[in-house]
């Protein structure tokens, strides 16, 4: 029973180095690793982040406090902190921060912290009011500023270059220009443009999803076929007594609910073979899949395996096999 990510090394590794290099050219690089690490796991896509970036962004201090670190690899946390029982963060991690209840969760630490600007994501972060506050109380608390974060919304028809430009520039005025401007979600033409406008400027552009999965021909996810069984219209299966809806074969894929594996968000089935979607029986459970075959369509052979159509950022893969 295995979840299978399979990448084509070679082509996925251009792909990174293309992002790289289109997005690089005005502004330095950030990889993201946070999460289960895009598919590839965190430890696998931290090394090949440490191969080329000395600054990582990771999603909570969690991921962080776990990140085997390379060398002088700085690591900015892009989630705050509220605890009521601060617990020891290295110099080497930077939190971020969105007010002073952040800072809060942050006695024992003696490094820099980043600052969370609000967006229009509207999620957390600091408001242009509250800002020099937040930034005499950072200074009154013996710490640094390491960068000034902003996370912006997914771009789209409504939020082309220009709007996702003028909302990194309204914050502008107000922020020291000796200290770093990490943003994310922008493209390496709006990057260029803010770099172009603002040459006293440090932009850092913070990537993830289309460092790792811009392009998915080199991915591909598939689960084995652990068992397949004969049954006919009417019988019961399953956790919850279903009814076969035709003649023809129970498909038992080695992937559920414990990788990561669901229904798609219309309900449909995940699973695929030979192009051509499988019904599931009952909603993936655990480790295994019930599928169903009918008896007139090619049924895979137990040991085969099964296409999975599901975000990458969701599925914890047993086995990641680089070819």
């Amino acid at each position: 029973m295995t979840l299978r990510l399979t990448v084509d090394r070679h082509g996925w590794q251009d792909h990174v180095a293309s992002v790289r290099a289109s997005l690089g050219a005005t502004c330095a690089v950030v990889p993201v690793v946070k999460g289960n690490g895009f598919g590839f796991g965190r430890a696998e896509l931290a090394a090949h982040a440490a191969s080329w970036s000395d600054l990582l962004a990771m999603g909570t201090i969690h991921e962080a406090l776990a990140h085997d670190r390379q060398g002088d690899e700085v690591v900015l946390v892009l989630t705050p902190m509220v605890r009521s029982t601060p617990i020891p963060i290295p110099a080497w991690i930077v939190p971020t921060v969105g007010s002073v209840h952040h800072l809060d969760a942050l006695a024992a630490h003696r490094g820099p912290v980043a600052v969370k600007l609000l967006s229009a994501m509207a999620r957390y972060g600091c408001s242009p009011d509250a800002l020099a506050d937040l930034v005499d109380e950072i200074h009154r608390r013996h710490l640094s500023v390491h960068s000034y974060v902003l996370h912006l919304p997914l771009p789209d028809a409504h939020r082309d270059q220009a709007r996702q430009t003028s909302d990194v520039e309204a914050w502008l005025p107000a922020l020291d220009p000796s200290v770093p401007v990490s943003v994310s979600h922008v493209g390496a033409d709006t990057i260029a443009a803010l770099a172009a406008r603002h040459p006293e400027r440090h932009f850092q552009l913070r990537t993830g999803t289309a460092l790792w999965h811009g392009d998915k021909s080199f991915l591909h996810l598939g689960a084995d076929v652990i068992d397949v069984r004969r049954v006919t219209a009417g019988d019961t299966v399953g956790y919850h007594g279903v009814s076969v809806p035709e003649h023809g074969w129970l498909v038992m894929a080695g992937a559920g609910s414990s990788h990561g594996v669901a229904r798609l968000a219309d309900g449909r089935s995940p699973f695929h073979h030979l192009r051509r979607r499988i019904d599931l029986i009952e909603t993936p459970h655990m480790h295994t899949s019930m599928c169903f075959v009918p008896a007139d369509r090619d049924v895979p052979a137990v040991g085969d395996w099964v296409d999975v159509q599901r975000p990458l950022i969701v599925v914890h893969p047993d086995e990641v096999v680089w070819q």
